[in-house]
């Protein structure tokens, strides 16, 4: 019987699993978010105990066709046999306090390694909480999420600049190796190469924080702050706040410190949980800031529901703008990953046609996803 061996405390038990899972998905299947927490939840009821139940529940929940089992069984193999360090334990980290204090109580009656339950019900409960919608999350639950925004390392998508770089490969660099002959006193020398350099892109975030949008506002400003601080202090990240008005608070998101961040941000908007006017809002910022070149070759962001208080036509006609200056637009609509959501609202309607991503944005996880969607952007 093989047994399986999780790392020691630089990974915990559920990266770990993740990790494997993430493997998957760079190799080319199609592993979504919800077949990663599937997975997981799966690996809690069989156990980790034999290396055979982890490779049969991997193989269950995280391929899609037989066309997928050739390299589900590479990744498999390299993952699980790559080297690991000599000593190995299982990892045990404390679990919250009332699940702590279930599994002690059950742990205790069955006879059970508690050490044990605390991993698996660690991995669960975290991966749990990464897919609940953030709109039934309570006090608790939110500060615990407020910890994995932390975790977020969101990445500027790129964009070809016209200065040239060294390179080893690509057109020949003429001037510099005319140099490097005339350093050489007309002898032969090496050939150097250049090519076209890049730059970060612009990302604007465009957030509602009306009313119907209130319960998702301090997630969406966390991740708003995210963004920001990966993008350092002379980044090319730009984040707005949409009501009956137009908000701008890049600078309040710069405080390093998410809390005082959102402190500042909230001082700084006076519309919140008001009413929604994203017709007029996006027309304000393509006004004031989008045709003087803040929406020029970006990727513009919009986390909405799609609420317009005003007719669906202005709407409409501003993302289309829009669409027409930036260089890629995302809406991430908090009713999109749900069981039945249909896009009928009039405001949803007028604007998908000028929309190159229309993604989920409810839970943390399809958060993580939407981060891959403007890296890839």
């Amino acid at each position: 019987m093989t047994t399986v061996e999780l790392p020691q405390a630089r990974w915990a038990a559920e990266e770990w699993l993740l990790g494997f899972a993430r493997a998957l998905r760079a190799a080319g299947l199609p592993v979504t978010a919800d077949r990663e927490r599937t997975f997981l939840l799966a690996l809690t009821e069989v156990g980790l105990g034999e290396r055979r139940q982890v490779y049969w529940t991997g193989r269950a929940t995280l391929t899609s066709s037989p066309a997928d089992v050739e390299r589900y069984d590479q990744v498999f193999t390299s993952w699980f046999n790559a080297e690991q360090p000599k000593q190995t334990r299982r990892v045990e980290r404390e679990a919250p306090p009332a699940a702590q204090a279930g599994l002690e109580d059950a742990g205790s009656a069955s006879g059970e390694d508690p050490g044990e339950e605390l991993v698996r019900a660690r991995a669960s409960g975290q991966e749990i909480l990464r897919h609940r919608d953030l709109a039934t999350l309570s006090i608790e639950e939110r500060q615990a999420l407020a910890r994995l925004f932390g975790r977020l390392q969101p990445r500027t998508p790129r964009r070809r600049a016209r200065r040239h770089v060294r390179s080893r490969l690509g057109a020949v660099d003429g001037p510099a190796t005319l140099r490097e002959q005339l350093r050489r006193m007309g002898e032969p020398g090496r050939i150097h190469h250049r090519t076209r350099g890049s730059r970060p892109r612009r990302v604007v975030l465009l957030l509602d924080v009306s009313g119907s949008m209130s319960s998702y506002a301090d997630s969406l400003l966390r991740l708003a702050h995210a963004f920001v601080q990966a993008a350092g202090p002379r980044g090319s990240v730009e984040v707005f706040t949409m009501g009956t008005r137009l908000t701008h608070v890049t600078r309040a998101l710069r405080e390093r410190d998410p809390d005082r961040a959102l402190v500042a941000a909230g001082e700084a908007v006076p519309d919140w949980s008001g009413g929604t006017r994203l017709g007029e809002s996006i027309g304000a910022f393509l006004d004031r800031w989008g045709r003087r070149g803040m929406a020029r070759g970006a990727v513009v962001v919009v986390f909405s529901d799609g609420w317009e208080r005003e007719g669906p036509e202005l709407l409409g006609e501003q993302m289309r703008r829009l669409a027409a200056l930036a260089h890629r637009v995302v809406w991430s609509n908090p009713h999109r990953g749900k069981t039945g959501y249909q896009p009928v609202q009039q405001g949803i309607a007028a604007a998908l046609p000028h929309i190159d991503d229309f993604v989920a944005g409810h839970s943390f996880a399809t958060f993580e996803e939407l981060i891959e969607v403007v890296a890839r952007a």
